[in-house]
């Protein structure tokens, strides 16, 4: 059905397109409607009482339960044997007896009417999932994420535990250890240890700590490290591994990295020292593709940006010097700005306008930075 309002709008727009000269059928294709449609709310009073259907009178059809029969099923229902027991499972209990008073869908139409359409029995209804936390960061040391992940040994059956701290914006590993065991201690050691070598002591606006919804990361003692340090706790909505996406990323490098051991870590020792050379590999050598092609520690400190600008200036005088070979604009090395951890719908759209707005702005610091590296801004974090 159309609504009134979209009637009226429809045939405006089909009126104004006839008297600029065109067909009414092929404006009233373009509509979505059918032309005798467009006839029928023209000639009669479609456009000022809109559709009648809803409230049409429409006789009762000669098969409808009787009230008797509704009556009868509401005593039914209502007996105690069938006390926690759905219509599903009362109809054929009825017809194992040899009754048979209506279908199914009927026993729900007349609970449905007599406002006893509700979960028999202690089984709850189910509650909509709550939306996944946003957070968004514009600079290093906003956003944290962490996770634990198992280490398999050459022992089957047994694991070691990786703790990773992970940074939203730069990608840096800010923080992790490596334990025998998964427990909360760890966990709250690992925050107070990252906290003290970033310096969390001394921000202004403390950082937000994403993570799952693990045993250990919620546990009574982490809560209690992250309150006295300041930092704010955030989780993923119950088994849902993409909210915390960034993390389960990482997780995947470094199980796929050429020096992961197949066959598993010999001991705790050899563990530890494979995660201290990746964490250093990955965070001073490895060139983050969701980071523009520079490691997470140059982004880190803010270097990314003198780099960028760098390659573009390089491709700028390929350009120059060989022009038949580009078609086009050279490769985009702008400078990835804010990271949004589980974007909803508006604040995308809202870190999309502001992308598009700074879009000129990073072309014209592009060129400042070529002419002087040392400029202020080329040493900042990242875009506000």
């Amino acid at each position: 059905m159309t609504r009134l309002e979209d009637r009226q709008n429809l045939v405006r727009a089909i009126e104004q397109a006839r008297l600029s000269g065109a067909r009414v059928a092929s404006a009233c294709d373009l509509a979505g409607i059918n032309r005798r449609t467009w006839q029928r709310w023209r000639a009669g009073d479609g456009l000022t009482q809109g559709d009648r259907r809803p409230d049409a009178v429409r006789p009762t059809p000669s098969h409808a339960l009787s009230e008797a029969e509704r009556a009868r099923i509401i005593a039914v229902v209502n007996e105690s044997r069938f006390a926690e027991t759905p219509p599903a499972r009362i109809v054929p209990t009825l017809a194992d007896e040899g009754v048979y008073i209506a279908s199914e869908a009927s026993f729900h139409r007349v609970l449905r009417a007599y406002g006893q359409m509700h979960r028999r029995g202690r089984a709850r209804p189910p509650r909509p999932s709550r939306p996944p936390a946003t957070h968004i960061a514009a600079r290093p040391g906003q956003v944290w994420c962490w996770d634990v992940t198992f280490l398999p040994t050459q022992v089957e059956g047994q694991w070691f535990y990786l703790y990773l701290i992970l940074d939203l914006y730069s990608r840096k590993v800010v923080g992790f250890e490596v334990h025998a065991n998964d427990s909360a201690d760890h966990a709250a050691h690992l925050a107070k240890r990252t906290a003290l070598v970033e310096g969390v002591h001394s921000m202004a606006i403390k950082p937000v700590l994403h993570g799952d919804n693990g045993a250990s990361l919620k546990a009574t003692t982490v809560l209690a490290m992250l309150y006295w340090l300041g930092i704010k706790p955030s989780y993923s909505r119950p088994r849902v591994s993409d909210d915390n996406a960034f993390a389960e990323a990482l997780f995947r490098t470094a199980k796929y990295c050429p020096q992961f051991p197949v066959k598993g870590f010999a001991d705790l020792d050899a563990a530890r020292q494979w995660a201290a050379c990746f964490v250093r590999w990955y965070n001073e050598e490895h060139r983050h593709s969701g980071i523009g092609y520079v490691t997470p520690a140059q982004r880190h400190t803010g270097e990314d940006r003198s780099l960028l600008a760098r390659r573009h200036e390089l491709y700028q005088q390929a350009r120059r010097a060989n022009p038949s070979r580009w078609s086009g604009k050279t490769r985009n090395w702008t400078p990835v700005g804010a990271v949004t951890l589980n974007p909803d719908r508006d604040t995308a759209g809202r870190v999309a306008c502001d992308a598009g707005e700074l879009s000129s702005l990073s072309n014209v610091t592009y060129l400042a930075s070529v002419k002087n590296p040392d400029l202020p801004g080329m040493r900042q974090g990242g875009t506000a």
